[in-house]
């Protein structure tokens, strides 16, 4: 469930009354989209769930800096994961990646593995084979509902680039068998 520009607005201007209902409402409609954004940076989700409820309180804080008429999920999107990016140079937390089997490097020899890892990988799990990049765009893209243009503001990279990261992500995830 997410708002129209002019739904957020009024939203927006509840906040900036000191009125609780409208962070609320924005609450409810964004809060999957903001989980996900920020656990596409972060992979671990109590830190996640940390990054999210502080957003929020950002939010009400900093209400008054939405510019009217702008785009507002890419807005707090953007936000939301520059949080993360800062809470992970902040704690500099270690990514746990596990091990691959050893290659010898050739195409059919990575496909077969890639096939074997992939064969009975839940979703989650299918989402972690992806490169960072590419569970960030997944995430913005499907959860946050936004377009590769937006994407593309909000990541610092050329759209082209975004694009195409976005369709070999799902090239990997229909290779694990989800589309």
């Amino acid at each position: 469930m997410s708002m129209t520009d002019s739904e957020f607005e009024k939203n927006i201007g509840l906040i900036q009354q000191g009125k609780q209902e409208g962070l609320r409402a924005i609450y409810e409609a964004y809060l999957p989209a903001v989980y996900s954004s920020v656990n596409a940076v972060l992979h671990n989700e109590e830190s996640a769930q940390d990054v999210t409820a502080d957003f929020f309180i950002k939010l009400w804080d900093i209400a008054g800096q939405y510019r009217q008429g702008g785009k507002h999920k890419a807005w707090m999107l953007t936000i939301a994961r520059n949080m993360a990016v800062d809470y992970l140079r902040k704690y500099q937390r270690e990514q746990l990646v596990d091990e691959i089997p050893e290659s010898t490097g050739n195409v059919q020899d990575f496909n077969a593995q890639e096939e074997l890892i992939c064969s009975e990988l839940t979703l989650k799990q299918a989402l972690e084979t992806l490169e960072e990049e590419e569970k960030q765009i997944v995430s913005l893209k499907i959860m946050g509902e936004l377009t590769f243009k937006e994407i593309s503001r909000i990541m610092k990279k050329p759209l082209g680039t975004i694009a195409w990261k976005y369709r070999a992500a799902l090239g990997k995830l229909k290779r694990c068998r989800y589309e």
